[in-house]
This record gives structure tokens, sequence and C-alpha cells, in this order.
């Protein structure tokens, strides 16, 4: 005999009781096409309006799923399935998943929800930001930091705010956050693989310790105050297990609801897929139907190459020019790792991070393909025009381009270190890429490249130069760490994280996202770089007294067709506009940072802030950010989106200043890096648009589903209302 829990039984009788009540409704309100599947979703409390029904099969040459809202009075239509047998089932907030019900294109199907029988099950399905809001910060009389002496908060975090940028994008040296989401199951509770503990600070001690990561998470947690940081997750972890849970989200509202998700599964159990590319950024009708790209960086370092037509996965292994490249990842475990032991699971040496497609439709790459140590003609003593200004000594990452007419990688060496890519709209199609870690600011000429083959005379690069004499020309220069001259200009340190050509005047723009509070770069090569190269920098609002809100960290970087900056500020929860034209200073000894808050404009994403903190900004993570600036999604020109790093979602700023939260419910783990947009066909209306993104996290293991689920390819589209074909 079996026998079932009091909840389960609750579970069964609701399940029976709404079935009974779909039976009454009349669902032909629904037109479906014969690869579609629709009908109605109700519970025990009727129609439910604004739930995700989802639809998965392993059919296809590679695992696919489609994810639809329901409309307000609980109708959903799953456009376009390629023809297989689906698992369908309805996720939503206040409810635990239904049962899944075997279903195939051009039927329809009524559906069960279930609600939650408490909310610790409800909370279950939350995004990651909402479980992470739940820690509780050190209040702000603890700051400055004292060092382990004193209170045990690290000298180097002089404020609260410090301390919440550290958490979330890494500042003063990296954080968790920039590698996976805080707050998802995997990361709220102890595994029970790690073994047994006297505390729960020392299972936060250990666990921290895991895996080829185990260094860089120990010296992430030590940058805090390490006794400090362990003891504040481990109250996290002790109160979500006593029982505790944060608010509830709210469900799709207006727009929302019109989203339709697409999945293909892509990579590796183990493989970190950077990006996604799909056509050129600059001419988004480019490789219409085409295939579609990504990178996989940390383990075998492939690019991913997906076919969204037929739905099958190509994947090319990238090589190296230099057999003494390094491993990308320390080839040691730091202490066993419970989900993969002592194995060295991360071993690339081809160091793969942001592809984009140029008008010709190859893929170039950021790329190692050497050691560090740089060739002759980058050093001191070279002829090169760019070493004799500022040579370079070292260089972390460098270029490449994968022809897919020839299935072949061109493999380029560059002096300056590479991190993102981007291609500017002029006649030479050239190449700028950032480097965090760079005092340079570096670019290949594609055209010249193509017609001569030398990877020498293509490139070139630039320190970054203040203009504090404001003479309007590049001039002798003192240090980053030398008092101002009123004679000389003033080369920063720079470092450069996010990058985006201007189209409007040909400046180059950069964010600096690893301090607080941060600051956006603009760079203009001028007519003969490098020696005409002159920089400028702006520091986001941060303790000032001509603004109210206080935001710190960019991280992401792009522009609209105005020459509007967008940028995701990571540490504080803003998404920030930078408009130039409205700073009345951009040169001499005072525009050194914080001298244009005019220009900025910050805007507070949504979701919940921390527990008992005050300040205007989210518990999400904003990793970077993207503008449509040719309605590939179809909500208008120039919309920004940023990327929700921590709410498994896309956030799109409306003009109103609203946000329309483009939510990606299963796996729940979604965290893209980058966006990329392509219209398809102009003529079809949003069939024939929408953007490109994936499952970006180092640990893919912590995805809903564990251990061998894998990266995803995520296609985002907006129907005209819910039930569109």
């Amino acid at each position: 005999m079996r026998f079932f829990s009091v909840a389960t039984v609750i579970v069964i009788a609701a399940i029976l009781l709404a079935r009974n009540s779909i039976a009454q409704i009349d669902s032909s309100i629904v037109t479906i096409d014969a690869d579609d599947i629709g009908g109605l979703v109700v519970s025990k409390g009727g129609a439910e309006a604004g739930v995700w029904v989802i639809a998965e099969t392993r059919d296809l040459p590679t695992g696919f799923r489609k994810i639809v809202v329901t409309d307000e009075s609980g109708y959903y239509l799953i456009p376009d399935l390629p023809l297989a047998s689906y698992d369908i089932w309805v996720r939503g907030y206040g409810l635990i998943d239904s049962p899944k019900i075997e279903a195939e294109p051009g039927e329809i199907v009524n559906l069960t929800a279930v609600e939650a029988p408490t909310a610790q099950e409800a909370a279950q399905y939350y995004p990651s930001s909402y479980w992470y809001s739940l820690l509780e910060i050190p209040p702000k009389s603890d700051f400055p930091g004292t060092g382990p002496n004193g209170n045990g908060i690290a000298t180097g975090l002089i404020s609260q705010l410090h301390w919440i940028g550290q958490m979330k994008a890494g500042a003063v040296g990296g954080g968790c956050s920039v590698c996976h989401q805080l707050g998802n199951k995997a990361t709220r509770e102890i595994p029970q693989e790690l073994g047994d503990f006297d505390s729960t600070v020392d299972a936060w001690d250990r666990r921290v310790q895991s895996g080829q990561a185990g260094a860089s998470m120990t010296a992430a947690m030590s940058r805090f105050g390490r006794r400090r940081a362990l003891e504040m997750y481990a109250d996290w972890t002790d109160r979500i297990v006593a029982g505790e849970v944060p608010s509830e989200p709210p469900r799709p509202q207006g727009i929302e609801r019109n989203l339709v998700v697409t999945q293909w599964d892509w990579a590796d159990p183990v493989g970190f897929v950077h990006d996604t590319v799909s056509t050129d950024k600059r001419n988004p009708l480019l490789n219409p139907n085409g295939l579609v790209y990504g990178v996989q960086e940390f383990s075998t370092p492939d690019l991913n190459i997906l076919d969204p037509v037929n739905n099958s996965l190509t994947r090319i292994t990238a090589p190296v020019r230099d057999e003494d490249t390094p491993f990308m990842n320390p080839q040691f475990v730091f202490q066993p790792s419970a989900h993969n032991g002592d194995e060295i699971v991360w071993s690339g040496k081809a160091s793969l991070h942001n592809p984009m497609m140029d008008h010709m439709g190859r893929v170039w790459l950021t790329h190692t393909i050497r050691a560090p140590e740089t060739p002759d003609f980058c050093r001191e003593g070279s002829n090169h025009p760019s070493a004799k200004l500022f040579p370079v000594q070292r260089s972390n990452r460098h270029l490449s381009v994968y022809d897919p007419s020839t299935e072949g990688f061109s493999l380029i060496d560059t002096c300056f270190g590479t991190h993102h890519l981007q291609i500017a709209e002029d006649e030479d199609n050239t190449v700028w890429a950032s480097n965090p870690g760079s005092p340079v600011l570096g670019w290949l000429n594609m055209r010249l490249f193509d017609e001569t083959g030398d990877e020498q005379q293509a490139q070139g690069w630039c320190p970054f130069i203040l203009d504090t004499n404001a003479n309007g020309q590049q001039d002798a220069y003192v240090e980053p760490n030398e008092p101002i001259d009123p004679t000389k200009d003033k080369r920063i340190d720079g470092g450069s994280y996010g990058i985006i050509p201007s189209p409007v005047d040909g400046s180059i723009w950069v964010a600096q996202g690893y301090n607080v509070p941060g600051a956006i770069i603009r760079l203009s090569p001028g007519e003969n770089p490098p020696n005409t190269c002159l920089a400028e920098v702006y520091e986001p609002p941060f303790n000032n007294p001509a603004s109210t809100i206080s935001g710190f960290t960019p991280r992401g970087i792009d522009i609209d067709r105005e020459g509007v900056i967008w940028t995701a500020l990571a540490g504080s929860g803003h998404f920030a506009s930078f408009d130039r034209r409205k700073c009345p200073v951009l040169n001499g000894p005072t525009a050194t940072g914080q001298h244009c808050v005019e220009g900025w404009t910050l805007h507070e994403t949504p979701g919940p802030h921390f527990k008992d903190v005050t300040y205007s900004g989210s518990a999400d993570m904003l990793y970077y950010n993207w503008v449509d600036q040719f309605d590939t999604l179809g909500l208008g020109k120039d919309v920004p989106i940023a990327t929700g790093t921590g709410s498994d979602s896309l956030l799109v700023l409306q003009p109103d200043g609203e946000f329309v939260v483009l939510r990606v419910p299963y796996p729940m783990g979604f965290s893209t890096r980058g966006v990329d947009g392509r219209i398809d066909d102009p003529n079809t209306g949003w069939k024939g648009r929408g953007l490109w993104a994936n499952y970006a996290i180092h640990a893919p293991w912590h995805t809903e589903g564990g251990e061998g689920v894998t990266s995803k390819a995520v296609k985002f589209q907006l129907r005209p209302d819910p039930l569109a074909r």
C-alpha cells in the first residue's frame, strides 16, 4: 500500500478539482496551427494569469524547449514547435510545478496549476536575487573597516557601499557574483557532500575553498575581512534553513506576457559559455536565420555553433599558436569539490571570451594564442609607433577570426591585452578591444589586416592620457601616482571592461568596472593615433552633494544612435545613462572624475533591496548591458537593456522610465553576460525578430537540474499579444 503525506493529498485534491473546472471552461478562444500547442491553465482558485507554460523535448538533435506566459484569462499558446513529443507543465509564483503532460504539436492541452502548500515551497522558484536580498549587511556604523584586530572588516572597505560592491561586482579585486549567481539553491544551502562541520561558519569556510576556483574564492572572501564575511553568509544560510523566505516576485504583467523564450542546449556539462553572437551589431539584417555562435571559455575552448533552423549543434575546438601557452585556469584543486571531487574540469589554453560578427559573417574573438610575454615589436626599442609612445611587456589575451567558409581560425598576436571587442563604423572596420588589467586601449585595422595579413602593421594602442593642461593636444604627462602639473597632461591607469565605439563621432568608450565608484572613459583617437589620443574620465555620482543617488561600478557599456552612453552599474544595481553633451567641463585640471554629475541619469532596477539597507539600488547584480539600436526586439529603436544576473532576466528600460522584465523561469539560473539582436525577416513581424543570449555562469552545475545540465542558447521574442501565432 502507498501512503501519502498530508501536503501530497492536498496537491492531488487540487489537481482533481482543477481538472473538473477545466472541463467546464470553453477553450475555443485559443486557435492553433499544426505546429502549436495551446490551452487553458486553472487552479482551484480559477484561471491562472501570468504563469509560465513550458514545453520541453529531447527528441531533437539537441535539447530544446519553448516557454510562454498565460494571458489575463489563463490561456496560453506555444507557437512554432518542431515536430516532437513534449513534456508540458506550469510554473508560476505562488505555485509549485504542475505534473508534466505529454503532448505533440497541434493539440489543445488544458493544464492544472498547483498552488504551493507553504511559503517555503513557493519560494523555491524565486530568482536568486530575492534570496540574496535576505543577507544582513554590516551596518553603516561599522565602516570604515578596521581590519582583523578591529571590527573584522577589511580596511579597504571604507563604507557599507564598498562592502556591497565587493559582494556583487568584485570591487577591490573580484567578487563571487561576477562568476555565478548568489542566492540560488546551490549557494544559499550547504551541500551535504561537503561533509559535517561544527558550525555553518566552518562549512562556509570549507565551501569557498572548493575546486579549481577555490583559491580565487578564498581570496575574494578575504577581501571582505574573512571571518566577518563568513559569519554574514553563515547567518544567512542558518536563517533560510530555519524557514525565512523572501518576498514574492510579481508575476509577468502587460508586455511581459507577450514573451516567447526558445532554448537550445549547447556546450559540455562543465562548459562555461561566455557570450553569443548571431549577426553584425552594426547591421542586424546580416546572417538571417543563420548559425549562432557562442564561445566556451574554461573547459575545452570550443566555438559552439547552433543551427536554429535544424536544431543542431556543432563544436569546434580553437587552436593556440604556441605550445607554451599556459592553461586558462590553475591546474590544481584547492579542496575537493562537492560536485567534481579532485577532477580537473577546466583545462583549456585558448581562453575564448567575446565573439563579434563582421560585415562578411566572420566571427572575431578575444582569444589567448601564446604566453603573456609580448614579442619584441611591442617593447622598448621597437620602431612601432605605439611601442615608441608606450611599450607593453605583457598581454594575456589576443585576437582571432573564424571564417565559416573555410571553418578555420586566423590567429592574431596583439601587444595589447584583449577582453571584449567591438567593430567600429569606419572605413577600416577597426576592431577595438578592452582589457581590465591593461593601461592601454588597443585596435586592429581590419581592412589593412585583410589586405596584407600583417598583424604588426595593422595594430596599435594608446595609453589613457587626460588633457589636464587643456590645450587640446597630447603632451608630456605626469604618471598616475603623481600630482597634476598645470603645464602637462596626466596619464591614468585606465583599465577597461566593457567597450563601445561611438557611431556619432568615432570616439571609443570603456567601462572601468572593478572598483568603487569606478568610471567610464572616453578615448578620442585623433588624426594620428597613438600620438593624438586623448582621454576623458567620468565617475558616476557617488557620495556627491550634487546628486541624491550614489551609483557605482560601471561594467557593461553601450551607446545609442544619438551618442548617449548606457552603462550597467553592477555594484549599486542601477541602469545609468550618460550624456556628454550636458557637461560644462571636458578637460583641464578639474576634469578628473566627478566633474559632470549633470550628465548622469540613474534608474533603479526592479527587485528587492538588501535587508535593512537604505540606498537607491537593488540586490540584483547587472553584469552587462546592450542597446537595441535597430529595434530587433520590437519595442523601438535605441531601447536599452540590462542583464539581470541575479534575476534570471533581461531588464528592458522603456522611455517612460519603467522596466519590462523578460524572465526566464526554467531552468532557474539564467544569467547571461551579453545580448545580441538579429532581424531574420523585417516583413514577418515578431517572428522575424529576436534577441539572443545564453546561460553564462562559471559553474553550470549550479543551474536547476544540477550536474549534467549544460549552458543553453536563448532566444527572446515579443508577440503583439500572448496568444499570437
